[in-house]
């Protein structure tokens, strides 16, 4: 395959991925910020959002103060900001154009069918019920074109290199979520286990699909050491970095033995999956939630470098 293709196909996945996620902060941000002060507490949850999304420089540059209406306006309409969801679905239906052939018709369909669903929207005017909608919709896309590929694509080397950008962004967008709520939402003065506490977790586990799957796993109250082990090392969790890592591997290798030669991102892929599976949520927590995940977020980073060196470029 050529290194354009694989490329685009790459980032086309990363960037639906992206967009998903966006959508799937705003729900939680905007579901904290209509519960009443009691439990809302003190914090600005729109800021939390916008340091999820990993884009605060940038945001802060544009725009004086983290309300909702800038920061609606900044992750989701945005031309300047690369990850928009606008510009999310812009450059995947780009990549996608590009790689057409190599796409089913349904993938190419649910992207090509969302851009031009955007463009036929009026911008900057989702409001209330309109913007619960709205994200509902992106994060349907999302999920449309991730069953379309598992449901439809070749297990063959063009199926391995969509699905590592969007485990890649998927692994990536679970940690700054987990890494944001731990820091950034439970005021200092509230204690752990109280209410606001409660629905801030509770709110985490929504935006990645896992609430359910945590009293499925746990049969427990909400426990942040026992989220943070669900998203972080629970292999049953198709969000977790753990499982993602894990499907990392295996696309890795599949791509090693149909080019006959393994690099540095298999290596790098392998090490990383071997920390998590070694770990125990007692030492991360031991040794710092915080510091655990920077440190994976620039493992993750350093992976998609690789991937790109070997592959892509």
């Amino acid at each position: 395959m050529l290194s354009r293709t694989a490329d685009n196909l790459f980032w086309l996945s990363r960037y639906v991925e992206r967009a998903e996620a966006l959508a799937r902060i705003l729900e939680a941000t905007q579901r904290l910020a209509s519960l009443p002060v009691a439990y809302a507490g003190s914090t600005n949850e729109w800021e939390s959002a916008v340091n999820s999304a990993g884009c605060s420089s940038a945001f802060y540059a544009k725009h004086e103060e983290a309300t909702a209406e800038t920061v609606v306006d900044y992750l989701v309409f945005e031309k300047d900001n690369p990850s928009s969801i606008v510009n999310c679905f812009e450059v995947a239906r780009h990549n996608a154009r590009a790689v057409r052939t190599a796409l089913t018709v349904e993938m190419w369909e649910t992207i090509n069918g969302a851009w031009l669903e955007l463009r036929r929207r009026p911008e900057r005017q989702l409001v209330g019920e309109e913007f619960t909608r709205f994200l509902g919709w992106v994060k349907e896309i999302g999920l449309r074109f991730d069953g379309s590929a598992s449901r439809t694509m070749l297990r063959n080397d063009i199926y391995s290199f969509s699905r590592l950008g969007m485990l890649l962004e998927r692994a990536d967008n679970t940690a700054r979520i987990l890494d944001v709520k731990y820091h950034l939402l439970l005021p200092e003065e509230t204690k752990v286990g109280g209410g606001l506490d409660y629905y801030q977790w509770s709110a985490i586990l929504r935006a990645v699909s896992a609430q359910t799957s945590y009293h499925w796993v746990y049969r427990q109250s909400l426990k942040p050491w026992l989220i943070a082990d669900l998203l972080i090392l629970n292999d049953q969790m198709p969000r977790s970095l753990a499982a993602c890592y894990g499907d990392m591997v295996r696309h890795l290798d599949d791509l090693s033995r149909g080019y006959g030669r393994q690099g540095p991102s298999q290596r790098i892929a392998r090490a990383t999956r071997a920390k998590l599976e070694n770990a125990g949520i007692e030492e991360v927590f031991q040794n710092g939630l915080h510091e655990f995940i920077t440190g994976f977020i620039g493992e993750n980073n350093r992976l998609g470098a690789a991937i790109h060196e070997q592959y892509l470029a």
